[in-house]
């Protein structure tokens, strides 16, 4: 049986200011594992992983900044940006790695980006062991995006970009927005309660930050980023996912530079049947793949410091 793992939070400091709110679970001298969640999201999202992971591995949970216990930027447009998601990330991986302390880091969706967006950082490159993008793109994400049935152009970018910046309040979770969730991001055959949970935790996102940070997205170019990631990356996207679709992930594993394809790396998975929602609609898939990040990047790394 499993023991229950120690949990502790702390708080970062941005750059431009901006607290940071983080969680760790797991003890000290374990492995460790940063889950960085998506638009609109918050710790809550990687539930799944942490049961699963804190057992054995020290696992690093942080709310993007306007999501969850994390402050949203003061008063200026500059603090929602793929910069400032780097300077969060960065901030993160200070507080809590200790000087050279590798870790296998893993984004969904805008945390996925967030990686990319940091991949130059020497913080990052000091701390990064391997990656695991998990539904997610570096760019053209309101071009190619599958939220409505029309052929590609201009009218479906058009219809998309306002569905994903529009301003009305989500409201409550009732059965309708429920529907209207599980359409957008996640499978057809979505268990209920992970439908249920995912509404709970999308809607909980302040209007302000979610249309803010749509906006990011909408103007999303990260390209040149990606060919930066010369750390181990691994690369998961659901069949059915309709808010970055498996053409995004193929893009991202075909401009991973060489040293991402290593051999013995899963490379690109497509989960069959799943959406966007990765980490909660196959949750065993997605922490699988991050344990196995961490037996041949992370343990293996020790190894040679080692000897």
């Amino acid at each position: 049986m499993r023991q229950p793992h120690k949990e502790r939070e702390l708080t970062a400091v941005s750059a431009d200011g901006t607290p940071v709110h983080i969680e760790v679970h797991g003890d000290e001298g374990r492995p460790a594992v940063v889950l960085a969640h998506g638009w609109t999201c918050s710790i809550r999202f990687w539930a799944a992983q942490l049961a699963d992971l804190a057992a054995d591995h020290r696992v690093i949970v942080y709310d993007q900044r306007g999501h969850g216990r994390s402050a949203p930027p003061a008063g200026h447009s500059a603090g929602y940006s793929t910069d400032a998601l780097a300077d969060d990330l960065v901030a993160v991986l200070a507080a809590t790695l200790a000087p050279g302390e590798r870790a296998v880091l893993a984004g969904h969706s805008m945390g996925g980006m967030t990686l990319m967006a940091a991949a130059r950082r020497p913080v990052f490159r000091e701390h990064a062991a391997a990656v695991l993008l998990c539904s997610t793109g570096s760019s053209r994400l309101t071009q190619e995006a599958l939220l409505v049935p029309l052929r590609p152009g201009r009218t479906r970018t058009w219809i998309s970009r306002r569905i994903l910046g529009a301003r009305a309040p989500l409201g409550p979770v009732t059965p309708l927005s429920k529907r209207i969730l599980r359409y957008g991001t996640m499978g057809p055959g979505a268990a209920p309660d992970r439908v249920a949970e995912c509404a709970r935790i999308v809607h909980a996102c302040p209007r302000p930050v979610r249309v803010a940070w749509a906006h990011v997205l909408g103007e999303l170019d990260l390209d040149a980023e990606v060919r930066e990631l010369r750390v181990p990356t691994a690369v998961i996207v659901g069949s059915d996912d309709r808010l970055t679709p498996p053409v995004q992930a193929r893009t991202l594993a075909a401009a991973l530079p060489d040293r991402a394809g290593e051999p013995g790396l899963p490379g690109l998975t497509e989960l069959t049947g799943v959406g966007h929602m990765t980490p909660v609609e196959a949750p065993e898939a997605v922490t699988g793949a991050i344990r196995s990040l961490v037996g041949t990047y992370l343990y293996l790394g020790e190894k040679e410091d080692a000897a």
